[in-house]
C-alpha cells in the first residue's frame, strides 16, 4: 500500500484548513478602543472647587416675608424638627454576673506533655516524630506557640520539635545565632 508522502498534502484538506481559517477569522469582533494612546488632559480647575453647604435654609422670597407657605406649615423648622421628646439619656450599665478566669483555664489540658530541646530549619514547617496534623502547643522561655504538625522529623534522637526559624524565634527570646532552646511540649 502507498502512502502519500508527508510533504504533499490532499488538495481537499488544505482547502478545508483555509476555508476553516477564514471563517474563523470573519466571527472575530473587530479589535476594542483606540489604537494611538489618549493625549494627556489637565487637572480641570472645578475638581478641587471646594463647596460649601449652608446648615441653616433661607425661606425662599416667594413664601412672603413671614417664611410660611398658604398651609400655615413653617417650611424652614419643619425641614430639621422632628416632633417627639428626645430620648432619654442611659443610666448605669446592668452589672453581669461572671465568673473569674484562673491561670491557663483557656487550655484544655493535653493529653501528655514532652520536654526536650528545639532547632529550627527553614522548611516553613513544624517538624515532630507524631502523625501529620497533631496539634501542638509549643512553650518556651519567650512565649508559647499553638501549631499543627506538618513534617516528620527531627533526625537527632535528643531534639523533640523542629520548628520554622520565626516560630523558634519567638518562642526562644534568644540572640539570632542561637540553635537550640529547651521547650516543653504539650499534645492534643
Amino acid at each position: 500500500m502507498d502512502y502519500p508522502s508527508p510533504v504533499m498534502r490532499r488538495s481537499s484538506v488544505v482547502a478545508t484548513a483555509a476555508i476553516m481559517a477564514a471563517v474563523a477569522l470573519a466571527g472575530l469582533p473587530p479589535p476594542a478602543g483606540s489604537m494611538a494612546p489618549s493625549a494627556s488632559r489637565g487637572l480641570q480647575a472645578a475638581t478641587l472647587t471646594p463647596v460649601l453647604v449652608p446648615a441653616i435654609v433661607p425661606a425662599p422670597a416667594a413664601l412672603g416675608a413671614t417664611g410660611r407657605a398658604s398651609s400655615g406649615v413653617d417650611l424652614v423648622e419643619a425641614a430639621y424638627v422632628e416632633p417627639g421628646r428626645a430620648p432619654r439619656a442611659p443610666g448605669k450599665r446592668p452589672v453581669v454576673d461572671q465568673p473569674a478566669a484562673g491561670s491557663a483555664s483557656d487550655w484544655k489540658s493535653p493529653r501528655y506533655t514532652v520536654s526536650g530541646q528545639a532547632t529550627f530549619y527553614d522548611n516553613g514547617t513544624t517538624a515532630m516524630r507524631l502523625p501529620r496534623g497533631t496539634v501542638v502547643r509549643i512553650c518556651g522561655p519567650a512565649g508559647c506557640l499553638l501549631r499543627t504538625v506538618t513534617d516528620y522529623g527531627p533526625e537527632k534522637p535528643d531534639r523533640v520539635v523542629d520548628l520554622y526559624r520565626p516560630d523558634f524565634f519567638r518562642i526562644c527570646g534568644c540572640p539570632s545565632w542561637s540553635g537550640v532552646v529547651k521547650v516543653t511540649v504539650g499534645v492534643y
